[in-house]
């Protein structure tokens, strides 16, 4: 992963670092057209620490109102091995992204509380058979698909910027910002 990613249509220029409170931002730079993103992950850490099929990913958030704001709690590990808990875009409100890129099977969870600013919990049963994800304690998607018994991959939480392809990009250099404050992974 290099520190900018224009293929997938994101005005990146991405900054690992520590988010106190868990609180993710992006910063228009003055250099160019892209934006610092924070980005947190635990690929290279030294406890280089993956997770892996059965576990059970749980995270409170609260969502992004900046047009522009790309949040996502994800999974990756060699070009691959990706499970998105969620994306959101706060110009398409009440939808949360739901994927499963290792086996295939994806859904656009719709509800009209995922607003921006709301608070929202998640949880994400990752299964050798099914991956199941639950919205404030509901099942809202099993896809049938699972990940495999074998799969393993590290996890990342991340603030991306739009360029705008398809989703509104930021309508001028206010920060954005969006919020993790629990995130905890159970075998």
């Amino acid at each position: 992963m290099g520190p900018t990613n224009r293929s997938d249509h994101k005005l990146d220029h991405l900054r690992p670092r520590y988010c106190p409170g868990g609180v993710f931002r992006a910063e228009a730079r003055e250099a160019d057209d892209l934006w610092d993103c924070d980005l947190l992950t635990t690929e290279g850490s030294p406890e280089a620490f993956e997770v892996r099929t059965g576990d059970v990913i749980d995270a409170r958030i609260t969502l992004p109102s900046g047009r522009g704001a790309w949040p996502a709690i994800w999974t990756w590990r060699d070009g691959g091995n990706e499970i998105d808990v969620f994306e959101y875009h706060p110009d398409n409100p009440g939808t949360l992204e739901l994927s499963n890129h290792v086996k295939g099977g994806y859904r656009y969870w719709q509800d009209p509380t995922v607003t921006p600013g709301a608070t929202v919990g998640l949880r994400v049963v990752l299964g050798a058979r099914t991956v199941e994800w639950y919205v404030g304690g509901h099942l809202v998607h099993a896809d049938g698909r699972g990940v495999g018994r074998t799969w393993h991959a590290y996890l990342i939480v991340n603030l991306s910027v739009s360029d705008g392809t398809y989703h509104g990009p930021p309508p001028d250099g206010t920060p954005l910002s969006w919020a993790c404050p629990s995130l905890k992974v159970s075998r």
